[in-house]
């Protein structure tokens, strides 16, 4: 029996969505391409969880921009730990707590936290040309930063620690958001006006999501960014009462090629 169903009326639909649609039957079963296809999507998605960022590297080629780093390591001493245990994603551990305490005390305005997360894909693709936008932003804005801290095995919250050491009124997160079959590489920026440890929540950051070649693009993101960060100065708030009213990002050109529901 055929691998495709050329007469599927969802098969010219494919076009405008990653989304597993029309993929037709052989028998009783699904076609070995589609089927290939999703356990090549499971793999990628599980390599993203797991595989380690090449933290080195990462500092290496920041250093190379003219960028000072500083690499922290959590609670969650390993992947296994990290997965098991959030709460030690969100802490600390105490060689970097006493790595930052011998370190120069520096007034600061914002810090910029890249953390693994749950997609080390996603760092490894899209945390550098980010940051190569970003960062020129902040500085021409005037921002004193701190070195910028990579941490191992990070969930968002870690950033309030390091954003309070330095009494930061800004904090910003770049970490991997969890990897989905059809965006095993999509990062996500968080935001929190004023973070501390132990006292800011979730309902107190702003979050940037779905950043990848077929989701949000870089621009779009440091648009995006910005515009929180300058509203939070002025409302001295972040969180679930500041709204992102950016209204003319457009979509990547890749995407409104493919979808004719943006146009």
């Amino acid at each position: 029996m055929s691998d495709t169903n050329e007469l599927d009326p969802w098969h010219s639909l494919k076009q405008f969505t990653p989304a597993r649609i029309a993929l037709g039957r052989a028998g009783m079963s699904l076609p070995t391409r589609a089927c290939l296809d999703f356990q090549l999507a499971h793999a990628l998605a599980r390599d993203a969880v797991n595989i380690p960022l090449d933290f080195a590297g990462l500092e290496q080629r920041l250093s190379m921009q003219g960028y000072q780093t500083l690499t922290l390591q959590t609670q969650a001493e390993n992947q296994s730990v990290y997965l098991q245990r959030p709460d030690l994603g969100r802490l600390l551990s105490a060689s970097a707590t006493a790595c930052l305490q011998h370190s120069a005390p520096i007034p600061v305005d914002a810090v910029v936290v890249v953390a693994d997360g749950l997609s080390s894909t996603a760092i490894e693709h899209h945390a550098e040309p980010f940051l190569s936008l970003l960062l020129p932003e902040l500085q021409q804005k005037g921002y004193r930063l701190p070195p910028l801290c990579l941490v191992k095995h990070g969930r968002v919250a870690i950033g309030d620690a390091i954003a309070e050491h330095y009494a930061a009124s800004l904090c910003i997160v770049l970490i991997g958001e969890r990897p989905g079959l059809s965006s095993p590489d999509s990062m996500g920026i968080y935001f929190t006006y004023q973070a501390r440890s132990g006292i800011s929540t979730d309902a107190d950051r702003n979050c940037i999501s779905n950043i990848h070649n077929n989701g949000l693009s870089y621009q779009q993101a440091l648009k995006k960014l910005l515009f929180l960060l300058n509203e939070a100065e002025k409302l001295q708030f972040s969180g679930v009462n500041l709204k992102d009213e950016t209204t003319d990002a457009e979509p990547n050109d890749r995407l409104r090629q493919a979808n004719f529901l943006l146009d």
